[in-house]
């Protein structure tokens, strides 16, 4: 089985026409079908854009050349073995400039090694955990080609636990699901909690499967300990089967989460039950500046949808295209090794939809993995759910972005 993947993948490389040297080849990848799908193919329609709109602007100035982005697109699934046999004909392929993309934390761990064995610079965007960064840092590894561009799950704890103690709650339940994302979640929010003062007690921990659809067994052990709200971490639709269940038990106490509760999966099937789901945000879909208009509107007519399936992901594919893209025009070359180190010194800001991007990365420091990371807690905000939209929790972080913008 592994042997006819390789092979099959293998094979899409070699009947695919070459490109022109004019050109830059930049793969996307991440779950495009399955059930992290709106989330990959959020952030590839995101993607997408920024690079039409670079190419139909003449390209990226490199020398005295104007080059065109070529792009290279690999479903993943959302499946580790898959993630690593594509990251192995990416890293195969000696024109390559970079990699954008990746969902699932597993597939990260399975791939981005064969990436990092040849250098090959890749911004790990719209998700993974935790681990992804810290794989680096804690095998004290000295020069790493992988950056990060998602807001880490230390940020989106530290939130969380932030809201749960700001709304004077004392006892709280923690449910995860069973992939490495949800027990990376899991050990953040614990974390959090220690470093915020002990202030929660936990009253019940609870873990479910992908595909899980009731979760009466876990609410209930929530309920019968006194659980004041319930703070989850996970990556697909089952996270609706909670809101659901608390719906279906009585239970009236807020659900707060990662930012993967913005997802369409989650709110078209939590439905009314979604009302009032809390989660952090890098990008919500309103449109506070002209930037934020042209992109929603673009995006809404470019792919014929009057809501964006998971705004964050396509905000942050869109930006993550303009940052490389600047690396390129600084690093004056498509070798992936020059960008590389372009990254890491960006010079010029950058314009996003998310905010204007001074200095993202800097120099890999093995005793600071955040050094490839480019969300700082001042690029979050808090979203709530309301009648199937993801809507500014608190009006003080609109209007600050608003203000931000016009400087």
């Amino acid at each position: 089985m592994k042997k006819t993947l390789l092979a099959t993948l293998l094979l899409g490389t070699l009947t695919t026409p070459a490109f022109a040297a004019d050109t830059i080849k930049i793969a996307l990848t991440g779950p495009f079908s399955g059930g992290s799908a709106p989330m990959g193919t959020s952030m590839r329609d995101g993607a997408r854009l920024a690079i039409n709109e670079i190419n139909a602007s003449g390209g990226i100035s490199v020398g005295t050349k104007k080059k065109k982005i070529e792009i290279i697109e690999r479903d993943d699934e959302g499946k580790n073995e898959r993630g690593a046999l594509i990251a192995q004909e990416l890293a195969s392929m000696g024109d390559l400039s970079g990699v954008i993309g990746t969902v699932n934390t597993g597939v990260v761990l399975a791939g981005d090694k064969h990436l990092q064995e040849k250098g090959i610079t890749k911004i790990i965007t719209p998700a993974a955990g935790s681990a992804s960064m810290t794989q680096w840092s804690k095998a004290g590894t000295k020069d790493v080609s992988i950056f990060r561009f998602a807001a880490h799950d230390g940020i989106q704890s530290s939130m969380v636990i932030e809201e749960a103690i700001n709304q004077k709650f004392t006892k709280i339940a923690i449910l995860h699901d069973a992939t490495n994302y949800g027990a990376s979640g899991h050990d953040d929010l614990i974390d959090q909690i220690k470093k915020q003062g002990n202030k929660l007690e936990i009253v019940a921990t609870e873990k479910f499967n992908i595909g899980d659809k009731d979760m009466t067994a876990q609410l209930l052990s929530a309920k019968a300990h006194g659980a004041q709200a319930i703070l989850i971490w996970g990556i697909g639709p089952e996270m609706a089967a909670v809101s659901n269940g608390m719906a279906k038990l009585g239970m009236k106490i807020p659900l707060i989460g990662g930012w993967t509760l913005s997802m369409s999966n989650y709110i078209d099937n939590a439905g009314k039950n979604g009302n009032g789901t809390l989660m952090p945000q890098t990008f919500i879909e309103d449109a506070i500046t002209p930037k934020v208009k042209s992109f929603i509107d673009g995006y809404h007519k470019t792919y014929n949808v009057t809501r964006i399936p998971s705004p964050v992901s396509a905000a942050q594919g869109y930006d993550a295209v303009y940052i490389f893209a600047a690396a390129v025009k600084q690093a004056q070359s498509e070798d992936t090794h020059k960008i590389k180190d372009a990254l890491e010194d960006l010079r010029e800001p950058v314009k996003g939809v998310i905010t204007t991007w001074k200095h993202p990365f800097s120099k890999w420091d093995p005793a600071n993995e955040q050094t490839h990371e480019a969300f700082r807690r001042s690029d979050a905000v808090m979203g709530k759910i309301q009648d199937g939209h993801v809507i500014f929790a608190n009006q003080s972080d609109r209007q600050r972005l608003i203000n931000n913008a016009a400087r």
